[in-house]
């Protein structure tokens, strides 16, 4: 294998890891053929060095990094911190969200909260320097609004008014301060991580920091948000001069793209939300035409989530035609976009109002007008389907795009290449289609680099978490039975199940301690779950260990990098598949008409499969580490499920029984 034109002058290291310089090669070939290219890399693989790649072939090009996690791009700084010694010009910015990054610590819409107080800040700040005060942070009436507004309800952000100043030229001009510009320089070439760019900036906003540092940087990092939302790429895109063509991607994590652009173009409603935005209304009637109108209609939304309660459904599919007619049917509209007029002209009156009074809280009107867009959508695009979920005795109307391949070719027919690596992108082949259907695409999946010696693979033939077998008893036992042997393993351990249905059935009955291990189990509440995982990471320092339960695509099994002693083995029981109904099989009707049959294992099992993979793959994070893998599930065993594993798992896979399992794990 040869070494890549320039590679040399950007790769970090002495020499590569296994597989490692032929995903580096088809990298770097595919950014200078401005290509689709999906890598599948392994834990241990090198996979952040990518970069280096597309660094030696930029050739004057932006790269931009999409992450989805402050984990993951702490690595790619640190990747980049490396490179940096090779070539110290380098400029890297990062662009997290500014819920993270705002220094103003109030509760509440950050993005509008910080739209509100900038416009506000700048208004004043034009106003002053039209009256000789180019240096708003100086300015005495300015310095003298600052201190007597409201802490709680500020409509000031001195943060922001220390980040700019005005010049002469053809009339007055608002322009960085220097001491932003200087902010801007000094984190872009240091690299500052996350946790100390508050301390960094002082009295500067981080996020105004890193936006100045990013227009004139090499490498740009963000989230997963800021990439697929069309309307913050194109914003952020437009105050950053970026040209798309003159830009390559690179997108970690990216088996997780479906999820968080279905999550981005999905939008949700119940009661409580027709209510609100009734209030709203309420406040705006003789303000706007089209407010009693539009107040007259929104109690047929409410009949209409009325009439689904006496379903036996949690979840179904309802028809956006016939909701339509239900609305017109009781409201002087004709037509949905009619009603979709009048929502927007009224939601845009409601922001004004709201903005001018200093409330920057969520606008429920608006979550009612994306709502009726989102079902005009579904009434001609199939990848959009109308879905109604029965809690109890609440009803929500969702709106759920189910098909990321539309946005993703989208992005990848204006930028100059696209890369997408994973641990988890298998079969790749299957990612591909998903993502880009029929798209000209380069694949590459690489095998596991890490020694064969230090892992055991099993799956077990004679245990299932499928629904026809779940009061079976025997297969209860069987299952009890498998926990407890692989509770007899050294170290910490973790057990994981499809839902937390099934983590209760399981675990309801648990000891405080198990097998002398600390028992924690995934608390659905997201402070408790983090708290508990931080006792459990911690005890391999004291020689103590435990074993923690918790679910397929959770908190605890995506994400989250266990490296050593911090976890020794993993067990998922079952196989996570979202529940079989009326949805699910609209959804993989969808996929196979777009796939063939092909389609029901890329729309429904693919999906399962990757969560499974997820879990286990939080065991084995160094070359160094060791641990044992069990797959939990007979299916994994049929050779339609057993596919969408890698194929080095597939060749290490030992097939197992309760008897045999408990044998050799008690050998290890």
């Amino acid at each position: 294998m040869y070494i890549m034109e320039g590679l040399k002058d950007w790769f970090p290291y002495e020499s590569f890891r296994p597989y490692q310089e032929e995903m580096l090669n088809t990298a770097g070939l595919c950014a200078e053929e401005g290509r689709i290219c999906l890598i599948d890399a392994p834990t241990g693989s090198g996979k952040s060095s990518v970069v280096s790649a597309l660094l030696a072939k930029a050739n004057g090009k932006k790269i931009i990094i999409a992450v989805r996690t402050i984990s993951q791009l702490n690595i790619f700084l640190r990747e980049l911190e490396l490179i940096k010694k090779k070539q110290s010009r380098l400029k890297v910015a990062y662009l997290v969200g500014k819920r993270n990054m705002c220094p103003m610590g109030i509760d509440g819409d950050v993005y509008r909260m910080c739209e509100g107080l900038k416009a506000f800040s700048s208004s004043l700040m034009r106003d002053r320097a039209h009256k000789g005060s180019l240096m708003p942070a100086g300015d005495p009436v300015i310095k003298n609004q600052l201190k007597r507004q409201d802490r709680d309800h500020p409509l000031l952000c001195p943060y922001f008014i220390r980040s700019r100043v005005f010049i002469e030229n053809d009339g007055l001009k608002m322009t960085p301060s220097n001491l932003l510009r200087t902010k801007a320089e000094q984190v872009s070439k240091t690299l500052v991580p996350p946790e100390k760019i508050h301390e960094m900036c002082g009295e500067l906003c981080p996020y105004e920091v890193m936006l100045q540092g990013a227009r004139d940087a090499d490498v740009i990092l963000m989230n997963f948000h800021h990439l697929f939302s069309e309307t913050i790429r194109e914003q952020m895109y437009q105050s950053l001069n970026i040209e798309p063509s003159q830009t390559i991607l690179l997108i970690d994590e990216a088996h997780n793209c479906g999820d968080t652009i279905q999550s981005i173009q999905s939008v949700s409603i119940n009661e409580r939300t027709v209510e609100l935005s009734q209030n709203e209304l309420a406040h705006m009637r003789g303000r706007i035409g089209g407010v009693e109108s539009i107040a007259a209609m929104l109690p047929q939304v409410t009949a209409f989530m009325e009439s689904l309660k006496r379903s036996t459904k949690a979840e179904d599919w309802f028809d956006p035609v016939m909701f339509s007619k239900f609305l017109l049917r009781g409201s002087i509209y004709n037509r949905l976009d009619d009603i979709v007029d009048d929502l927007l002209r009224i939601y845009e009156a409601i922001r004004e109002k709201k903005f001018q009074e200093g409330d920057f809280r969520e606008i429920p009107t608006e979550r009612i007008m994306e709502f009726f867009l989102r079902i005009l959508q579904a009434g001609t695009d199939p990848a959009y389907l109308s879905i109604y979920r029965k809690d109890e005795d609440v009803i929500s109307l969702r709106v759920q795009n189910i098909d990321p391949s539309s946005t993703l070719r989208d992005i990848a027919g204006v930028h100059a290449a696209v890369i997408m690596i994973s641990g988890t992108l298998s079969p790749v082949e299957s990612f591909r289609k998903l993502y880009f259907r029929d798209a000209d695409a380069t694949t590459l999946s690489l095998p596991n680099a890490f020694p064969k010696k230090n892992r055991m693979v099993f799956c077990a033939g004679d245990i299932t978490s499928a629904y026809s077998m779940r009061k079976d008893p025997d297969n209860h036992e069987r299952i009890l039975g498998y926990i407890r042997s692989f509770a007899g393993l050294k170290g910490n351990l973790a057990v994981y199940f499809p839902s937390y249905e099934l983590l209760n059935i399981y675990s309801e009955d648990l000891p405080s301690k198990f097998n002398k291990k600390e028992v924690f189990i995934e608390s659905q509440d997201t402070g408790t779950a983090a708290e508990d995982l931080k006792k459990f990471l911690s005890l391999p320092d004291s020689g103590k260990s435990g074993i923690i339960f918790g679910v397929c695509g959770g908190k605890w099994s995506e994400g989250l990098d266990y490296r050593g002693e911090l976890l020794n083995g993993a067990l998922v029981i079952g196989l996570p598949l979202a529940p079989y109904n009326e949805v699910r099989r609209m959804i993989i009707q969808y996929f196979k008409n777009r796939f063939g049959e092909e389609g029901e294992f890329i729309s429904y099992t693919l999906p399962a499969i990757n969560k499974a993979l997820q879990a286990l793959g939080r065991v084995l994070r160094t070359p160094d580490d060791r641990g044992v893998l069990v797959l939990g599930e007979s299916r994994f065993l049929d050779k339609k499920i057993r596919k969408g594993l890698p194929e080095w798992m597939q060749e290490e896979l030992i097939e197992c029984n309760l008897s045999s399992f408990t044998k050799d794990t008690e050998r290890w």
